[in-house]
């Protein structure tokens, strides 16, 4: 063989093993993505904390029109949801992997439990300026947050953007682990209504369908749990509902329980849009 039969052999030879090692690497990367977009489907589960990111920004989001401009309403994970309004970010019970998201102006946090605090999602929507509001006990786990008691109102300036957040008493009347045990006692756990150009937005945490909530007037959109053992029924939810009437309700914090049995409740009961979206 000549000389240059043999650099032709080799040339030919390096560029299949080059053709090959990308072509390798391509499919590795491929791989890697599938495997990303997977984990970014999660969930909570129950009281634990969720084992996998909320969701990625393909996630439906619904929007409400108010007097100052629309409200863009997430449903991420279990029970963390994110409201966008006038330019502000506001993160409710934020669990999972927050690090590919814009950072929050205001983080909400209603209860000591894994699948509503997570330290670490907290600390990955952080900024300079944001506000932290959250249920008592909580502060001790989140140490910069402002406790606000059941009850209690703040009117908060978030970048210039005036909002309104009332704590409403969230706990169990009858559900506890034991004889004369609740899960969530009285006073522990907020739930909250934000108040955006006009609009009330009202997510409930963990409760049953206690006084406080049965006496809610003007809300304009609501979220429920209704998962067993721990909050309530779905046909325990609808009835709440029926006392309060929000003109739109969400079901979430609601994993094994079916939300068409909620929705089927509510069936006829004019004024009440029900919206069941993707949580898990």
């Amino acid at each position: 063989m000549g000389t240059r039969a043999r650099f032709t052999l080799l040339f030919t030879a390096l560029f299949l093993i080059g053709s090959a090692a990308d072509a390798m690497a391509a499919m590795a990367q491929e791989r890697g993505a599938g495997q990303r977009g997977q984990r970014g489907q999660g969930g909570g589960r129950g009281q634990q904390a969720p084992p996998a990111p909320a969701h990625h920004p393909e996630a439906r989001f619904d929007v409400e029109t108010t007097t100052a401009g629309p409200v863009k309403i997430t449903p991420l994970t279990h029970a963390s949801l994110r409201l966008e309004f006038a330019g502000k970010i506001i993160d409710i019970d934020p669990t999972g992997d927050y690090s590919w998201m814009p950072k929050s102006d205001l983080i909400l946090i209603t209860d000591i439990h894994g699948d509503h605090l997570q330290p670490a999602s907290v600390n990955a929507l952080k900024k300079q300026g944001t506000v932290i509001i959250a249920a008592p006990e909580v502060v001790t786990s989140v140490t910069e947050a402002k406790p606000m008691a059941n009850g209690a109102t703040e009117n908060l300036n978030a970048g210039g953007t005036q909002i309104r957040v009332e704590a409403v008493p969230s706990y169990n009347l009858t559900r506890g682990p034991a004889a004369g045990q609740l899960y969530h006692t009285k006073g522990r756990g907020n739930g909250y209504i934000v108040t955006l150009g006009g609009k009330r937005i009202y997510m409930a945490g963990d409760t049953e369908c206690v006084p406080e909530v049965k006496a809610l007037r003007n809300i304009d959109v609501a979220f429920l749990p209704m998962n067993l053992p721990f909050t309530q029924t779905p046909e325990e939810a609808a009835e709440c509902v029926k006392a309060f009437r929000p003109k739109v309700v969400y079901p979430y914090h609601y994993r094994g329980q079916d939300t068409k049995v909620f929705e089927n409740a509510l069936r006829g009961e004019n004024g009440v849009e029900v919206r069941l979206r993707d949580w898990y």
